[in-house]
């Protein structure tokens, strides 16, 4: 018996909505034996990692906090993966947009307006964008693999902010600790409720930049040319529409989104300038653009799910002992049942027997 892919004459409209559920229930299926195998009760630690966080206001404040920046990075890169650009470093243009966005209340700490806030958060969209550029310019005029260069370059950022940190950066009345001047409060993302939790107004952009993203791919001129050329750039040519504009127009988009991510979660979560300000977020976005089916209505639902496995995982690691490592294991699994469950959207699965004729298979 051998299995084959058989590719179908037309996409399965029933899996491709079913396949992101399915994905899920195979991840929790699989998370209940791997927290077995770790000698955990399978029920407890489900319990601990999908429920417990749910339980509690100020938790859910945490969820839309973990939420908001994995949100904000999914929807970019949703646009660039459906023009066909695989942006893969959103991590670094997050860190990018967080030095670039803390430029004002570090250098500048002495200055009190109303003024510095704003300024701030343009300035990691642009620097988040101006990160993308790179491997925008090495994609469209040197025809250079956009995913290792996008990849490489987050290693540059990570250790530029380590380098920052560690040198000019760092706060001189710190007692010697790589983190740079606390933010003053004119410099501090405010809280959308703050008599009950302490979310910030980064959650709200990212519903907004989820909801526009979705109406332009819809409703707009730029939205369908993202489609056609993502579909085929051979039909895009021929309707006029130039592939590298499109690169450089996705990769700027996602990088500023990731940017804004960047200095919104040190702005309104951290407070400061510290060496890992993320616990992995750029590349976790990319299981959250997927599980949303690259629709940036569906990346908000993915996010919050998402966002439930950091919050997990640290309910896990107090109640149960677990390795935070576990998450990152969660999130794997889910990964990579989400891609394998796609593959249903495309192709039948065929069981095959072979007959054995002359004592030879």
């Amino acid at each position: 018996m051998r299995i084959e892919l058989e590719k179908r004459p037309d996409v399965s409209k029933l899996y491709a909505f079913v396949s992101p559920l399915l994905a899920l229930i195979l991840t929790l299926v699989f998370g209940a034996i791997m927290f077995a195998m770790l000698g955990k009760d399978p029920v407890a630690a489900l319990e601990a990692f999908f429920i417990e966080p749910l339980l509690e206001v100020w938790s859910l404040h945490e969820l839309a906090i973990k939420a908001a920046p994995l949100i904000l990075i999914a929807v970019g890169l949703a646009v660039c993966y459906r023009s066909n650009n695989w942006n893969i470093g959103a991590e670094g243009q997050f860190t990018i947009g967080a030095i670039t966005g803390s430029y004002l209340p570090i250098i500048f700490y002495d200055w009190h307006s109303p003024l510095v806030l704003p300024l701030m958060l343009i300035l990691g969209a642009l620097g988040g964008a101006l990160f993308a550029a790179i491997p925008a310019l090495l994609k469209a005029h040197f025809n250079t693999n956009e995913i290792l260069t996008s990849l490489m370059l987050v290693y540059i950022a990570q250790l530029f902010l380590d380098w920052l940190i560690r040198g000019a950066w760092r706060d001189p009345k710190g007692f010697n600790f790589p983190v740079s001047r606390d933010f003053a409060p004119e410099a501090v993302l405010p809280a959308i409720w703050e008599e009950s939790g302490r979310a910030h107004w980064a959650f709200i952009f990212a519903i907004i930049a989820a909801v526009g993203a979705w109406f332009m791919l819809r409703y707009t001129l730029k939205g369908f040319e993202i489609v056609v050329l993502g579909q085929s750039e051979r039909a895009g040519r021929f309707a006029g529409f130039s592939s590298k504009k499109m690169i450089w127009f996705s990769f700027l988009f996602s990088g500023a989104l990731a940017g804004l991510a960047g200095i919104a979660e040190v702005s309104g979560s951290i407070g400061h300038l510290q060496p890992a300000i993320s616990p992995g977020y750029g590349f976790t976005a990319i299981i959250v653009a997927f599980l949303g089916r690259l629709n940036p209505l569906g990346i908000i639902a993915s996010g919050l799910v998402l966002a439930l496995t950091y919050l997990g995982g640290e309910a896990a690691q107090l109640s149960l002992g677990l390795s935070d490592k576990v998450t990152r294991v969660f999130q794997g699994l889910l990964l990579f049942f989400v891609l394998s469950c796609d593959t249903l959207i495309y192709y039948k699965i065929r069981l095959v027997w072979s007959r054995v004729r002359g004592g030879a298979a």
